[in-house]
């Protein structure tokens, strides 16, 4: 337990009570410039826990960029949906509690192990009831995950402060509820600190109150906000504002940067007027679009998508496209669980490659390339977060943000593109998700009404499951233009034995070229195709809509071993070689790679013959194949 106070109320009881009407008043009627119908959004994603719902914050905060502290004090407006005698919030026990403060009187209240604020109230409030609490506090916090809070200098020298408190670090500065399905309803966020400074955080900025040396900020933010997306962050900061016209729309864009890259700031301003016009086309218009959105630069090496004022490090073109792309995914649709964290961050990693198909379209397949690569660059690893305390594995950038983006990208080739969009845009406008909170189950549903399918074998296979396919495709094409192939995959990691997929096979000479996709089902599965032209080469998924490792085609040399109704597959070979044929009997020989036998088989017609390959060593081998008076040969790969 980090302390225990008995605290008296150091402001007169009248003046008290009369703040705490004044609370109500706000919530209730709209008298802090509140709009009622940001209030009358239904909660979402799963039931608020502790025994009540958070409505509406109002939060003082001192702070000086040149001083690692802080001072404050929160009231929180909330509605009891259990009767409760005890309130638990979260907040750091390196803070220091000055008061706690209900209907004018002090109240008993502790910090426990864990950081769990308690506040004993003087009775039972029974279910249903609107209520508040008020608690001031000070002291200097410390810095959790990526800095829950900062201090640094810029570029040029001058002190900064900011606030990072995704996924656990709200608590490390300021009394929170740290509950991703219990969203506040709408923020009032006053920040003090020297003249000689600007305060940038959350929605629209009412005012701005110059008192002695101080100025105090005052922004207003209306709509549902996530506990670690509220934020501040204060700099000597240079402004810059324009309009991003959209439709009837236009929201204002506001940048405040540090004094070292003005003019990089600015740019990036114009980028953002383009990607905010894209994402609102594919997802529908901006989710805060009745306030603004803006930038707000500080001494971390990436972004940060705190709603309406994201926070950059730099101002490179995808990092602000991925920011942006959070206030529709991550902003205002949160995933429930950091278990589903790839909801925020999968989708964000590919609305900023969505710049490069739609905007910069020469980009598309190099991005598309590398996100793939980085995704196979280990064997194994899901999307699904098993250990949501490991922070790493949380925003493990190979998993949760490339193989995330890649799943998203894998779903639009199985779905369709007018499926899954369709899809996405009806995850983000359900009304028992919007503005609240998802997990993966939820978009799963909207994706399966919209494209009509079962995507549950996917998501067991991409999902939970680890690893990814490598495929290995023997082929051939007979003189009337047939192509006959056979698909046979081997998976990197052993919770999945088998992906299964549509596989785009691209078939081609100099002159002309076709598509084909193979819904492959079972491994080793063979397909035929009839194409109008003799084929030179063929290339497995040459759009990269699927994660896939080096795949390896082969254009069999002897087709007549085809055309004898005569398969060997697969090719590589790795537990068992499997030889169909319909030709009369004869012999069977597998020689190594120094011509010496391995084994001898006798071949039957119309008997699928299963030859096990674990003892052979890697290498390649020759199949000859005695019938009709015939030899055939084969080569084929031991892995």
């Amino acid at each position: 337990m980090r302390t225990v106070l008995l605290v008296a109320g150091t402001i007169a009881t009248a003046a008290l009570s009369a703040q705490i009407a004044y609370d109500h008043a706000c919530f209730d009627h709209g008298a802090c410039g509140a709009k009622a119908h940001w209030h009358a959004m239904p909660k979402s994603g799963g039931p608020p826990t502790r025994g009540f719902d958070m409505r509406y914050v109002r939060a003082s905060w001192s702070v000086d960029p040149a001083v690692r502290a802080i001072s404050g004090t929160v009231t929180t407006h909330f509605i009891t949906t259990a009767d409760l005698s005890v309130l638990h919030f979260d907040l750091s026990d390196t803070l220091i509690l000055d008061q706690v403060v209900y209907h004018g009187a002090g109240l008993l209240a502790t910090i426990e192990p864990g950081d769990e604020l308690n506040i004993s109230l003087p009775g039972t409030i029974a279910a249903g009831t609107l209520d508040s609490i008020t608690v001031t506090y000070h002291g200097v916090p410390r810095t959790t995950g990526f800095g829950s809070f900062g201090t640094g200098n810029q570029a040029g020298g001058s002190p900064a402060l900011w606030t990072l408190s995704e996924p656990y670090g709200a608590k490390d500065w300021w009394p929170c509820k740290q509950d991703l399905h219990d969203k506040i309803d709408s923020v009032d966020l006053y920040i003090t600190t020297p003249s000689t400074y600007r305060a940038g955080s959350n929605g629209l900025l009412v005012s701005e109150l110059i008192s002695g040396g101080n100025t105090t900020y005052h922004w207003k933010h209306r709509y549902p906000i996530a506990y670690y997306l509220i934020s501040i962050a204060v700099a000597d900061y240079l402004v810059f504002t324009r309009d991003i016209v959209i439709g009837e729309d236009t929201i204002p864009m506001l940048t405040y940067s540090w004094d070292n890259d003005p003019t990089m700031a600015e740019l990036n301003a114009g980028d953002v007027a383009q990607q905010m016009t894209l994402f609102s086309q594919l997802f529908g218009l901006y989710p805060f679009a009745k306030e603004k959105y803006g930038h707000a630069q500080f001494g971390w090496g990436g972004g940060m998508e705190h709603q309406t004022m994201t926070s950059m490090g730099g101002w490179s073109y995808e990092l602000a496209a991925h920011e942006l792309g959070h206030q529709w995914f991550g902003d205002k649709v949160t995933c429930g669980s950091w278990q589903d964290i790839w909801l925020n961050e999968g989708f964000a990693t590919y609305l900023q490659m969505l710049c490069y198909n739609y905007l910069a379209p020469q980009y598309w397949h190099g991005t598309l390339r590398g996100r793939i690569d980085a995704v196979i660059s280990e064997p194994g690893g899901s999307v699904w977060v098993q250990d949501t305390l490991d922070v790493g594995r949380v925003f493990s950038g190979r998993l949760t943000y490339n193989k995330g983006a890649m799943v998203l990208h894998s779903l639009r080739w199985v779905c369709g593109d007018t499926a899954w969009y369709h899809g996405v845009q009806n995850y983000l406008n359900d009304p028992t998700l919007a503005y609240g909170s998802a997990r993966t189950s939820d978009l799963q549903a909207h994706l399966e009404a919209t494209s009509g399918q079962d995507l549950d074998g996917f998501m067991a296979d991409w999902f939970t499951g680890e690893g990814y396919p490598t495929y290995a495709m023997p082929w051939s094409q007979d003189m009337n233009g047939l192509v006959s192939l056979t698909l046979n995959q081997s998976t990197s990691h052993p919770s999945v034995d088998f992906f299964e997929l549509p596989v785009p096979v691209l078939f081609k000479n100099a002159i002309a070229d076709t598509t084909i996709v193979f819904d492959n089902s079972i491994n080793g599965e063979s397909f035929t195709a009839q194409l109008s032209f003799q084929a030179d080469s063929a290339i497995i998924d040459p759009e990269l809509w699927l994660i896939t490792g080096s795949n390896v085609v082969t254009q069999v040399a002897e087709p007549s071993l085809l055309q004898a109704g005569l398969m060997v597959y697969p090719n590589p070979v790795i537990e068992e070689l499997v030889l169909e044929t319909s030709a009369a009997a004869g012999q069977v020989e597998i020689l190594d790679g120094m011509g010496r036998l391995v084994l001898t088989r006798t071949l039957r017609p119309n008997v699928v013959q299963r030859i096990p390959a674990q003892a052979w060593a890697a290498g390649i081998y020759t199949v000859v194949v005695r019938a009709e008076g015939l030899t055939r040969r084969a080569r084929i790969v031991k892995r």
